[in-house]
């Protein structure tokens, strides 16, 4: 049997969760389906999955062997793209998801330059904080920051945007400039309600320490913790493509020698087996203007 193949119809079992989708998904027989899969367990010597008439999960060999599957079908489609570069121009209506708080100047100046280099794609952005299912909900990328993703999620690392502890000059006049843990403990933090930063491991005073916020104000929108520290109602964590402009002028004054860097940015997209070319274009695209400048 081709072990290419097997390890697509792997890697599309995972993603779907059954024989059966994957099998209507690649056009094969849910026979042959479970034949490749069989195939690939004797190639490498270990059983990829436990199966039942209920459910499919992964044996922890099968984990990191459909990783690295990820990753080699990954490498092969890019250097298939990049043969074909100049035969096939992206074109047509590129959907893509995206949090709320992208709705910021950084954003949009990396969606104008993509439409620059790519004139006959027509980005149609949906900012939301919903967890999209791209199978249901018709979009073609959901970008997304996680410090973990469900095992049948098809995604590409893009890099991280760093997030910086910052306040305002006018806050600082009046509530003092903290220098040590304890000093922070004391401060009001706005905090997000959609993920636990009231503790992050950080370097203060040259060693690292698990730093503790605490605060009164919560909100589900990156949006509106900003603007409550715009408001001078505390300290609080900001996305650098929020802030960057901000503490180059000083409005805001960022609190820690380093920023955080987590959780990381993913491309998140629903068929490896059938990308787009609009959907290659535009992760690479972004991968590419997100790595860190050297």
């Amino acid at each position: 049997m081709d072990t290419l193949f097997s390890m697509k119809v792997f890697c599309q079992v995972v993603q779907s969760g059954s024989f059966t989708r994957a099998a209507d998904l690649l056009d094969i027989s849910i026979p042959m389906t479970s034949k490749h899969v069989v195939h690939l367990e004797k190639h490498v010597g270990a059983q990829l999955l436990y199966r039942n008439n209920r459910s499919l999960k992964l044996t922890e060999q099968g984990e990191s062997y459909y990783q690295d599957c990820l990753t080699a079908l990954d490498v092969l489609e890019q250097a298939a793209a990049q043969a074909t570069q100049g035969t096939k121009m992206p074109q047509g209506t590129l959907r893509i998801s995206a949090p709320v708080w992208f709705a910021c100047d950084r954003f949009a100046q990396l969606i104008a330059k993509y439409c620059e280099q790519y004139p006959k794609v027509e980005p149609v952005l949906t900012l939301s904080n919903r967890h999209v299912d791209l199978n249901s909900d018709g979009e073609d990328i959901a970008l997304r920051l996680s410090h973990s993703l469900a095992e049948n999620i098809i995604a590409r690392p893009l890099g991280v945007i760093p997030f910086y502890l910052v306040a305002t000059q006018q806050y600082l006049a009046k509530h003092g400039h903290p220098k040590t843990a304890e000093d922070f403990a004391q401060h009001n933090a706005i905090l997000p309600s959609y993920t636990d930063m009231s503790q992050q491991k950080v370097e203060l005073g040259g060693e690292q320490i698990t730093l503790q916020l605490h605060g009164k104000i919560q909100s589900n929108h990156t949006q509106m913790v900003a603007s409550m520290i715009y408001a001078h109602a505390g300290i609080g964590y900001m996305p650098a493509w929020l802030a960057d402009e901000d503490l180059s002028t000083g409005k805001l004054v960022n609190l820690l020698p380093e920023p955080i860097t987590n959780p990381p940015l993913y491309a998140v997209y629903a068929n490896r087996q059938f990308m787009k070319a609009t959907v290659r274009s535009f992760i690479d695209f972004l991968a590419k203007e997100l790595q860190p400048e050297k």
